[in-house]
């Protein structure tokens, strides 16, 4: 029976499923999901932005008049490809070693969807509901959160209550993430023979020059409570075709992390400035930073909750990566957001990734309590 069915259960099952990022091919996965979904009392809303790549908003309704909007549940089950090392389990088996539960995509984040199906399956059992649950589970996340881009284009999404983001944070409830910005700089030059440099104008040492200008960057804000403050790395470079010729172009790759206070356009406007108009900015990624103040009303509400359910006083912290919540928040009305999930965060992406089994129940536990405190 799909009510009964377990977290560690449904991992596996979902697991087995290869999402590999490209392609992607999700929708088999999508498929197995509403099976269990649907005959529960949700309905369901398919968005098919791509072939075989859809996204899922499945629907719980009050049963009474509404007191407030939908708690919203969301996470994706596209993965990164398995990577060059070689795997010493079977990445899609759903192996279970020493309390770990293996495969690609076990921490980022199957469990984590796993967690909060369940937890749906259990809220689909009150038979008094005063406002609605939702699911939002997308595809394309790993590339950049193009399933969740090109369903805030859609007219399918609504304002709620709260977002609840099942990414890895191994159980602890985090206020929200850094934004991501990732460029790339364009310098072009002017090709010449390499015994007359002078004929030519060097791409490569333009971009050098806004290297050590990046160096010494101060983007003049101060670090955010929790966050902390921004970073910048140059994480590669491509330029010149051979040895003997006078490189016509050069790309430099920046990622930039940014925090509360600041705005990815503003950072690429202040980039620009500092750069000179030369230099073409190509944006990669484009993520703005996820944040809900600690005292807020619903964030106290999860801390309270997650306390008495693990039985760990809340820890007040974001995470570094970023996470569909940049899309879904304020395309959803801004609501307070939660990033949690029962995922190790040092393992996503990893060979040999696995999640930690005795994580799924407490995750579970949590993410019913907060639905059935916001239906009752």
């Amino acid at each position: 029976m799909s009510d009964t069915i377990t977290g560690v259960e449904l991992t596996k099952r979902l697991i087995a499923f290869d999402t590999i990022n490209p392609p992607g091919n999700e929708a088999d996965c999508f498929k197995y999901l509403a099976s269990l979904l649907e005959p529960a009392g949700y309905e369901l809303t398919w968005h098919d932005w791509r072939p075989n790549r859809p996204n899922l908003i499945v629907r719980l309704p009050a049963t009474e008049p509404a007191k407030r909007a939908p708690l919203v549940y969301s996470g994706h089950v596209d993965t990164v490809p398995l990577g060059q090392a070689k795997w010493s389990v079977d990445p899609f088996a759903g192996e279970i070693k020493d309390g770990r539960l293996y495969g690609r995509g076990t921490s980022d984040m199957k469990a984590g969807v796993a967690a909060f199906v369940v937890a749906a399956l259990r809220l689909a059992k009150i038979e008094t509901r005063h406002a609605e649950i939702q699911l939002i589970i997308t595809s394309g996340e790993e590339t950049g959160c193009e399933g969740a881009l090109a369903l805030a284009e859609s007219d399918l999404l609504s304002d709620c209550a709260a977002l609840v983001i099942a990414e890895p944070t191994d159980n602890r409830a985090l206020c929200g993430h850094k934004g991501a910005l990732w460029m790339n700089l364009v310098h072009e030059g002017v090709a010449a023979h390499g015994s007359m440099p002078e004929k030519g104008r060097n791409a490569i040492f333009a971009a050098v020059e806004s290297i050590e200008r990046l160096r010494s960057h101060d983007f003049g804000i101060k670090p955010h409570q929790v966050m902390g403050g921004p970073t910048l790395n140059v994480g590669n470079m491509q330029a010149g075709l051979n040895i003997n010729s006078v490189p016509d172009l050069a790309r430099v790759g920046v990622d930039i992390r940014s925090v509360v206070g600041q705005t990815n356009a503003e950072i690429r406007e202040d980039l620009q400035r500092l750069l000179g108009a030369d230099v073409r900015l190509e944006a990669l990624t484009d993520m703005d930073n996820v944040y809900t103040d600690f005292d807020d009303p619903w964030m106290k509400q999860v801390f309270a909750t997650t306390e008495e359910i693990l039985g760990t006083a809340p820890e007040v912290a974001t995470a570094t990566y970023f996470t569909d919540a940049s899309v879904l928040k304020p395309a959803m009305g801004n609501p307070p957001t939660l990033i949690m999930g029962p995922g190790t965060m040092a393992m996503a992406h990893q060979t040999d990734e696995y999640c930690e089994v005795d994580l799924l129940d407490p995750c579970i536990d949590v993410f019913a309590r907060l639905g059935r405190d916001h239906v009752a």
